[in-house]
């Protein structure tokens, strides 16, 4: 199965496809959605009771998004859905709805922890 890996160039993110890279945004914009450019790994007490089995190995570690960004690789389906969303903010929105798919992955990623 294909995966498609993200390029951040010249602060702008991009996501390979069959056809070439998309374009997904603006970097700065997308950092600031994610409260900046580093996120620190944490777990909440209540997940740690719940889940006492899970590694919390990672936690207080302090990662560098763009380095995460440069990791993530998506399938042919994300990035299908992701180059069928507007490219440009609506309204008076700064985040695109592309964007916004991609920035929501991202934080899923960020949320789960370094693995």
């Amino acid at each position: 199965m294909a995966r498609y890996e993200t390029v951040v160039e010249d602060n702008t993110i991009y996501v390979g496809s069959p056809d070439g890279l998309v374009k997904v945004g603006s970097l700065p914009i997308a950092l600031d959605v994610v409260g900046g450019p580093s996120w620190e790994i944490t777990y909440t007490e209540d997940l740690k009771e719940r889940h006492p089995e899970l590694d919390t190995s990672d936690e207080g570690l302090i990662v560098d998004v763009v380095d995460i960004m440069n990791t993530m690789t998506h399938s042919k389906r994300f990035v299908k859905t992701l180059a069928a969303q507007p490219a440009e903010p609506t309204d008076e929105d700064r985040v695109s709805p592309r964007l916004g798919l991609f920035v929501g992955k991202l934080l899923e990623n960020l949320e789960s922890g370094v693995s």
